[in-house]
């Protein structure tokens, strides 16, 4: 027994090191920029290419994040219902408050809080995955230009403060309309520096904004669906304004 458990103990050490060994290969380090000018220059053509000016006008959003998390998003009030598996939240994002609900269950102390922050969490990070080009000049970022291999320029937008991992950058891979194609990450979360994920299947909302559906990365695909904006309650399908419950 004990020459196996050694056995096994080689190869999960064995593993390891060729886990590490493979990151550290895969890893590419985060390339220097030119700030200044030029680059907000290219920065607001990324936002003219989804229309910056559109999503901002745009009331109400929804869409479903990868399957698992479901928002409705009153953009003018910046408020958020947030449903995944039986938990229903009402949210906050500027305060990270809210109401939370387990089935038809409203959850209060303790437990409602978790759900709280849980779905701020989810927020943060999904709703950057639906639109992040228009987060390119928020409070804490710097933008650079960098020069890519095939001579083209690429937009690094890094952000110094806000979100769930402050410090993360992002090289956007834009075409000629300077529209996102991909973008290269730098993120806490993620041990491999560079890695790329694309933006693709883009599609306009009824408000005029453009977002992009699907990303590819490592043979993996991550999907928005269920995506629509309007600018009335009924344009979205609801007849009542389910963020009352927040005032009562």
């Amino acid at each position: 027994m004990l020459k196996v458990l050694k056995w096994i103990g080689i190869v999960l050490l064995v593993l390891i090191i060729g886990v590490f060994i493979f990151l550290k290969a895969s890893s590419q380090p985060k390339p220097t920029g030119e700030t200044g000018e030029q680059a907000d220059q290219l920065a607001q053509k990324m936002l003219a290419a989804v229309d910056q000016t559109a999503w901002d006008s745009t009331r109400y959003v929804q869409w479903t994040f990868a399957g698992m998390h479901d928002y409705f998003w009153d953009k003018e009030r910046h408020l958020v219902e947030v449903k995944w598996s039986d938990k229903t939240v009402l949210l906050n994002p500027n305060e990270i408050s809210g109401k939370a609900w387990e089935g038809d269950a409203a959850l209060e102390g303790d437990a409602a809080d978790k759900l709280v922050k849980k779905a701020w969490s989810f927020f943060v990070n999904d709703g950057f995955w639906l639109n992040a080009p228009v987060k390119a000049f928020d409070v804490g970022t710097s933008r650079s230009i960098v020069q890519l291999e095939d001579g083209s320029e690429g937009l690094m937008v890094s952000y110094a403060s806000g979100g769930l991992t402050p410090g993360d950058s992002y090289l956007w891979l834009l075409d000629e309309n300077g529209l996102p194609t991909a973008w290269k990450m730098w993120i806490k979360v993620i041990p491999i520096g560079g890695i790329e994920s694309s933006w693709e299947a883009w599609t306009t909302l009824s408000t005029g904004a453009k977002v992009a559906t699907q990303h590819k990365t490592k043979g993996i695909t991550l999907e928005l669906t269920n995506v629509k904006a309007g600018q009335t309650l009924a344009a979205m399908g609801r007849s009542k304004d389910v963020f009352a419950a927040l005032t009562d």
